[in-house]
């Protein structure tokens, strides 16, 4: 299957990612700048994945792109992202954030970050993470009177807010 493809020209922009699939975003002019969000959420035996390519194919451009998710019951969330930065396309500045958090036990998640730069002056970089929700967060929200299933509703809910 092709992936769906975006092109900007110079300018700010923004794409917001709803659907699982693949995606390829061209930044095609200098001074283009781009603002790439999604966010997903599996359940029961759900097996989404989400594949994003940023390509940079000018000079003096900007990307940033934060991928989250939330896995739970036995659901499962792939994302893999690259940024790709072509050849004489410095004075480039790109960054990929992939995270998702798993609510259950037998919920799994895959992130694969990767960065293909060639050209030299650029900021490029990634970070992923998976990882549950941290005990000292609900227990904050339940010591204000929330119970356990409200606590976990408003951190997810802040969460996938991107």
């Amino acid at each position: 299957m092709d992936p769906k493809t975006v092109t900007f020209t110079s300018g700010s922009h923004s794409l917001i990612i709803t659907e699982p699939g693949e995606y390829l975003v061209e930044l095609v002019e200098p001074n283009t700048v781009v603002e790439i969000k999604g966010a997903f959420s599996v359940k029961a035996k759900e097996e989404v994945a989400v594949t994003i390519i940023i390509n940079h194919k000018a000079p003096h451009t900007r990307a940033n792109t934060t991928l989250r998710g939330v896995a739970r019951d036995q659901g499962f969330l792939k994302f893999t992202g690259r940024i790709i930065i072509e050849k004489d396309c410095g004075d480039t500045n790109s960054f990929l954030t992939e995270r998702v958090l798993l609510l259950s036990d037998q919920a799994r998640a895959e992130t694969i970050p990767d960065l293909e730069i060639k050209t030299d002056d650029v900021k490029c970089s990634h970070a992923a993470s998976i990882s549950r929700i941290p005990e000292e967060h609900l227990f904050y929200l339940m010591s204000r009177g929330l119970s356990q299933l409200e606590a976990e509703t408003v951190i997810i809910e802040g969460f996938l807010d991107v």
